[in-house]
């Protein structure tokens, strides 16, 4: 059984189009892809993955821009940083590993990419697991006093290149704290190489650019794929998780199962944990436990 991060093996997987991943894989059993939200990496599951590969095949790639994966540059379409586009090249990665079908577990900016992997390639998700977020498009609906100023960076980071990108890379050291510390997070939640892994990332300019294109696609293409997707009454087929913090802004603003139930066609279950937006790094033990039971069918 695994007991640490480091005993996972760190890949750069190379598609041969151009397309590369970092990952992190170990264990064994049936696949598990776990995708990070921003601005970390997959570093975030250091403390819950190594419990889940006693289990399943385990593997913890960072998404699309982020991390030390392949980063397209920004276009005026966003399209390559859509949660479609991001949900296919996870397809196209697990395809590369020789997967058929998966369990996918998300949180934050991953979650977002999940729930459209679940959406757009129903057929190669057996589980769903979607940590601290609402459908984008019900946050834009919704939006509010309190959303925008719990969120706001959802509407900085989406004005037009390079205008976000130049602010952050005055200082993207300090960036990365403000933005981690909004969720009234102590930064002691994050262990030290966690730390150092985002803080190496956002210093490259690219993953800066990487993370405001996720959010122009989010405020634009994405919308327009969301709006399609429930115009067409597509829906999370899949028994699908539901985990938020009962101290973050998720929980403060929604019913977060009320919401997900107009998205999911299969079984929906879930609750708050004891923690902020961070469930893996301030609540690992408890996620775990959470992810486990769910992924085990108990």
């Amino acid at each position: 059984m695994s007991k640490t991060f480091d005993d996972f093996t760190l890949h750069e997987l190379r598609l041969g189009d151009g397309r590369y991943f970092r990952a992190r894989t170990h264990g064994t059993g049936p696949a598990l892809v776990m995708l990070h939200g921003m601005p970390q990496t997959h570093y975030i599951w250091h403390k819950v993955a190594p419990a889940l590969a006693s289990r399943f095949t385990v593997i913890c790639p960072d998404i699309t821009g982020y991390g030390e994966s392949y980063k397209p540059p920004a276009s005026a379409d966003h399209v390559a940083y859509s949660k479609r586009a991001m949900a296919e090249d996870i397809v196209a990665l697990i395809d590369h590993l020789g997967i058929d079908a998966i369990s996918l577990v998300g949180h934050d900016r991953g979650a977002r990419v999940a729930h459209r992997l679940a959406l757009d390639h129903p057929g190669r998700v057996r589980q769903l697991a979607l940590l601290d977020i609402i459908p984008t498009i019900e946050h834009f609906e919704r939006t509010d006093m309190r959303f925008a100023m719990g969120y706001y960076h959802w509407f900085f980071l989406a004005q037009p290149h390079p205008f976000p990108e130049e602010l952050i890379n005055l200082d993207a050291g300090r960036w990365l704290l403000a933005q981690s510390a909004r969720h009234k997070t102590a930064t002691a939640v994050f262990a030290a190489p966690a730390m150092a892994d985002y803080q190496r990332a956002i210093a490259n300019p690219a993953t800066v650019v990487a993370i405001c294109e996720d959010y122009r696609a989010a405020a634009t293409i994405d919308l327009e794929h969301d709006r399609a997707s429930r115009s067409s009454g597509a829906k999370i087929a899949c028994p699908t998780l539901v985990l938020w913090g009962a101290r973050g802004l998720v929980g403060a603003l929604y019913q977060p199962l009320e919401i997900w139930r107009a998205y999911c066609a299969g079984t929906l279950s879930g609750s708050a944990l004891a923690c902020g937006h961070y469930l893996a790094e301030e609540a690992p033990e408890e996620t775990g436990a959470a992810l486990l039971a769910f992924l085990s069918g108990r």
